[in-house]
């Protein structure tokens, strides 16, 4: 797929996917259980000799020995952050510090200033930064089959020739396989998945997805809509292929589905003179910069019509998830909380 033919698809979406806002590996990626943790967040020394891992193209990555200096996209790095290797990433693309010079949500736990930044915006790579850094290994997420998520099309082929690439499927699979697989990745290059904080962090998650459960159980049915605003079209997102809200709906909740979809089947883009053609008694709602907030949309009758907004039942919803065990619980934690504050509506 085409750069630009992705940004219509999923950017727009991610307007509406993740934005319009997306099976588990069978066994639970962490360490041999005779390991001994290291300190929280702390990398455990690579074994030595070379390095192997299968991405998800599937393509076998090779070297001579484990890739110390690592680029990646933003959500990418901070998810391999949360993992341990904090030290390992050198450069970052995509939504990283904002014009205040203080960390995108997408950016995690990553300490920003101490990578470099080679594109702070969706079209943005600087082969030269990239080139400079010597990358060992440059990570990012594949939405689509052979796509690289970020990554310009118009200077792919010299970027995929600096270092080999590993890409992670985040699109058509729950919220728990690229987890999972970023953690496999985190495990080659070094991190310690039985690290306490790790194991902390998975047992939050795990701890949310439980009480998500419940709470949709509980809620008596209440429709989530997630979506994104933008100026003359509202993106209602497609659970069949979101990573989060598939598994959110695996968990029970009941995220509307849309009828038409477009974009790639992440979203079907509506007008806002038909964005009431879905009940939702909860409107989940794309908050990464570039999309339209409530105070933006306040002005469309579209918006100011449907019964969430009436109701005040409208909740911040960070579209792109950050593929760890730390990063991806507060988005079920956030979720649960909107269902338990909130009632169906007539």
């Amino acid at each position: 797929m085409k750069y630009s033919q992705l940004s219509l698809s999923r950017r727009g979406l991610l307007a509406a996917g993740g934005a319009a806002g997306v099976g588990a590996l069978l066994a639970a990626c962490g360490g041999d259980k005779g390991e001994t943790g290291s300190p929280a967040g702390s990398a455990s020394a690579p074994a030595a000799g070379p390095w192997a891992f299968t991405d998800d193209q599937p393509k076998d990555l090779k070297a001579d020995k484990t890739p110390k200096k690592v680029v990646a996209f933003t959500g990418t790095a901070a998810a391999l952050v949360d993992l341990g290797l904090q030290d390992s990433i050198a450069g970052v693309f995509g939504e990283t510090k904002k014009t205040d010079g203080t960390a995108e949500p997408q950016a995690g736990s990553l300490d920003i200033n101490k990578v470099q930044i080679i594109g702070n915006a969706w079209g943005e790579f600087s082969v030269e930064k990239y080139a400079a850094l010597a990358p060992e290994l440059l990570v990012t997420h594949m939405f689509d089959p052979g796509a690289y998520w970020y990554v310009p099309d118009e200077s792919k082929d010299q970027i995929l020739k600096l270092a080999p690439v590993a890409t992670i499927t985040v699109g058509r699979v729950p919220l728990t396989k690229p987890i999972e697989r970023y953690a496999e990745l985190a495990k080659s290059l070094g991190a310690d998945l039985n690290a306490p904080k790790v194991v902390a962090d998975k047992a939050r998650f795990e701890k949310a997805a439980a009480d998500l459960s419940a709470a949709a159980k509980a809620s008596g049915g209440v429709k989530v809509l997630a979506g994104s605003g933008a100026a003359d079209i509202f993106y209602v997102s497609n659970p069949k292929v979101s990573s989060d809200l598939m598994y959110f709906k695996e968990l029970g909740v009941d995220i509307i589905v849309p009828e038409k979809t477009d974009g790639g089947d992440y979203y079907e883009s509506l007008s806002w003179e038909n964005a009431d053609k879905y009940h939702a008694d909860i409107i989940f709602l794309d908050a990464r910069t570039g999309t339209l907030q409530p105070n933006d949309l306040a002005s469309k009758p579209g918006w100011s019509a449907l019964p969430a907004v009436k109701a005040n039942q409208v909740f911040p919803w960070q579209a792109v998830p950050i593929y760890s065990w730390a990063g991806s619980a507060p988005l079920l934690e956030a979720l649960t909380a909107a269902i338990t504050k909130s009632k169906k509506l007539a």
